[in-house]
């Protein structure tokens, strides 16, 4: 599975385009008088505008929402000093991770130099380019060396993540568990295993929450840094205390929090034990900590546990911080990301916790304990309210500690703007993958000999996603599981082969298609053979008879006869009169759905009815508040037709049964997803912002637009997810690839959650 991962890496890397990013233009060059404005002569005039006010580099250029990564790939990741060319990867994934979580424009350059002095020169001369530098996987001290010196020197927020982004979020989490335990910061012993960046870096900013020097005890390779020691360099010796303790066995006796930011096996269980009430222990090596969960807690009843891995509960995650601390800094034009800033983000990300779940959030966590307690100290990092929680934060501190040079006058507008940002992020996906591990299911394949299925097979057991449940020939699936390198994920999968099934289950499923079906046509016999040839049949009566508990088909064959079998054999949901079906397109800006694309050839307005509000129950499953748009040829009332008619009836229908849906019809498609022209066309429209669910009046006007706007935009589509059956079946396109069946998979495990 590793060489597969690694082979799976190389091509995600190299197809089909190499690298992770592209520079995209946001203004159009249509004509020769666009190009004049963007270009000679229209040019000078921004240039001019930016030579008399230097502020105007803001308005003027991309430089207000654009950062630097920078690396001289001394500390890369778990790889070391591996050089400024091999960290490229790392850096351009991190430029990612900030357009995707925060919106903001990032440059990374990696820098093949190593003297400290000369990357501050560098630095420094890159700071008229640039709104912000995050220095990237740079080795101590030198990382403290050039950061101290930028930030002394450049007029713009320099910002070293490893050591910062990582001290915030460790911050939040002991602020969080210290309230839990009712302890003061300023009593508890504090012991570190680590003196690295980030962990010094951990121990400055738990000091500005008020923690006591003198209770800190941090511990390298030799042991506890104590005054008098030698061979400490000046960056450790801020940390020297005076004490007899030399260990961190030593040090660890009645401590009331353990940081771990050292290597696996540093802590033991009767370390643990030595602790104080309630002790606190963040063991954050990755991929393994200092000591595992299990450990500790076999130790402790009482220990509260934070890791650095997503599959343990409280994961330490500095993806909390560094996309909206930039995000609020480069807003108000911060000179500096300074600590009032820094405490402003650790409270912000703290507070959140004890937040009350939205309702968005926790349909998109469904199953998920969301209340602060010693299994949730700090948010999800893929909570979408982090944007909205920190990025006002960090510009109130900035302008309160006079850093803002573009002060934020309405606040509540600003904080809507960044709502706006989250519906179109295109990061729908994320809560659904976060979820799906949360709670598995047993996810049956019809499919089960395609080598793309097994391929997902295989992607799910090593994700943790599902248990698949193969449906297929035993001899040709293992066969090509073998060709594929695959062999070893088949002791992970169950497979079902309708020709040497165990005759007493066989007999079951047959009595029990017989049942369904007696009175279509379908005798016993034919009801054997049925199950025998075909394999969605055999899929549907698995999961109708709990063998499974959610499944998939339709990588091969045409789309009605799969939906047809399916529903013939599970039915619709209680109170529901209509299947539908969902697509839902990912570009680089927004998330979009689409209905109906694939299951309802010209649904009436009573079907619509029924079917929408089942489609915004799925965007709800993503995190999102569906903003539905009834889309026709016509807009509010301009045309007359049957088809505008029935758009019309069906928004007066659904608004009735359903007075919360935020909604509104019919409308045009650019009406629905610009509130300029719907605001001059209808100022009182009851839908705001940009609509995400666009509703279609029949499937040629559905499945045109989802097509058109995948290819066009290059996005990522997820679908067709069906709505109203009775159980979790969902019916795929046969062009679907190996990614789109993991995302249907986890799909598939959420829908099976929330029945």
């Amino acid at each position: 599975m590793a060489d597969d991962l690694k082979s799976m890496a190389l091509d995600y890397h190299r197809f089909p385009r190499p690298g992770k990013l592209e520079i995209t233009p946001t203004k159009k060059m249509a004509n020769q008088r666009d190009l004049a404005l963007a270009y000679s002569p229209g040019v000078a005039d921004a240039c001019m505008l930016i030579a008399d006010d230097p502020k105007e580099a803001a308005n003027m250029t991309a430089r207000g929402n654009l950062v630097a990564v920078i690396s001289n790939g001394t500390a890369v990741l778990g790889l070391g000093n591996i050089g400024a060319l091999a960290s490229k990867p790392v850096m351009e994934g991190k430029a990612v991770l900030f357009k995707k979580f925060a919106g903001v424009d990032v440059f990374d350059i990696e820098v093949d130099e190593t003297d400290p002095d000369k990357m501050v020169e560098i630095v420094r001369a890159l700071e008229p380019t640039f709104g912000g530098v995050n220095l990237e996987d740079i080795k101590a001290p030198e990382c403290f060396i050039i950061e101290a010196k930028c930030r002394e020197t450049m007029n713009i927020p320099v910002f070293h993540d490893d050591q910062h982004g990582t001290a915030i979020c460790v911050a939040a989490a002991i602020y969080n568990a210290l309230r839990l335990v009712n302890k003061k910061i300023e009593d508890v012993k504090v012991v570190v295993s680590g003196a690295g960046a980030a962990a010094q870096a951990c121990t400055m900013q738990i000091l500005s929450l008020g923690a006591k020097a003198e209770n800190i005890r941090m511990c390298d390779r030799k042991g506890v840094i104590y005054q008098g020691r030698e061979g400490v360099d000046q960056f450790k010796s801020r940390f020297a205390v005076e004490t007899d303790e030399r260990s961190l066995d030593d040090a660890i006796d009645q401590a009331d929090v353990f940081l771990g930011v050292s290597g696996p096996g540093t802590m033991t269980g009767d370390m643990v034990k030595k602790m104080a009430k309630d002790p606190i222990v963040l063991a954050l090596a990755n991929p393994t900590p200092e000591i595992l969960p299990e450990e500790a807690k076999a130790a402790r009843d009482d220990v509260i546990m934070a890791t650095g891995r997503s599959d343990y509960p409280n994961q330490v995650n500095n993806v909390l911080c560094f996309p909206f601390i930039f995000r609020g800094a480069l807003d108000c034009g911060a000179t500096v990301i300074n600590e009032e800033m820094k405490i402003a983000t650790v409270k912000a990300i703290a507070d959140l916790a004890l937040a009350e779940p939205s309702e968005v959030v926790a349909s998109a966590y469904q199953g998920e304990k969301l209340t602060y307690g010693r299994d949730y100290l700090i948010p999800k990092p893929f909570d979408p309210r982090l944007i909205v929680h920190i990025a006002p934060a960090v510009v109130q501190a900035a302008m309160d500690s006079g850093v803002a040079t573009r002060p934020i006058t309405d606040m509540d507008a600003y904080i809507k703007k960044l709502e706006q940002f989250i519906y179109e992020s295109g990061q729908a996906m994320r809560p659904i993958f976060e979820r799906a591990k949360e709670s598995p299911k047993r996810v049956i394949y019809a499919e089960g000999e395609d080598p793309r299925v097994l391929r997902t097979a295989q992607i799910v057991v090593e994700d943790g996603y599902a248990s698949p449940i193969l449906v297929g020939d035993k001899g040709l699936i293992e066969a090509r599981a073998k060709d594929l390198g695959l062999a070893d994920m088949l002791g992970s999968v169950s497979i079902v082969d309708p020709h040497a099934m165990d005759a007493g289950a066989l007999a079951k499923l047959v009595d029990a298609l017989h049942a369904r079906l007696g009175r279509a046509g379908v005798s016993p016999g034919t009801a054997e053979r049925m199950l025998k040839s075909d394999a969605t049949v055999l899929a549907a009566m698995l999961l109708d008879t709990g063998a499974g508990d959610a499944m998939l088909c339709g990588a091969v064959g045409g789309f009605s006869k799969h939906l047809r079998e399916v529903f013939n054999v599970i039915g619709l949901a209680d109170g529901v009169s209509r299947y539908s079906a969902v697509q839902m397109v990912l570009t680089q800006h927004d998330t979009i759905f689409i209905t109906d694309s694939h299951a309802n050839l010209d649904p009436s307005a009573d079907h619509l009815a029924t079917m929408v509000p089942q489609a915004a129950k799925v965007v709800e499953r993503f995190g999102l508040t569906p903003k539905v748009a009834m889309c026709s040829h016509a807009n509010f009332g301009t045309e007359h037709d049957a088809s505008a008619r029935k758009m019309r009836r069906a928004t007066d229908l659904i608004r009735a049964q359903n007075p919360d849906l935020e909604i509104d019809g019919e409308m045009q498609v650019d009406a629905a997803l610009n509130e300029n022209i719907r605001k001059r066309l209808l100022p009182g429209s009851t839908l705001s912002g940009r609509a995400n669910l666009l509703v279609m009046p029949d499937i040629d006007a559905a499945n045109i637009s989802f097509n058109l706007v995948k290819q066009v935009t290059q996005g990522l589509s997820v679908g067709p997810i069906m709505t109203g059956l009775a159980k979790p079946a969902h019916v795929v396109a046969t062009a679907i690839s190996t990614r789109g069946l993991v995302n249907m998979t986890a799909m598939a495990v959420v829908d099976a959650q929330d029945r």
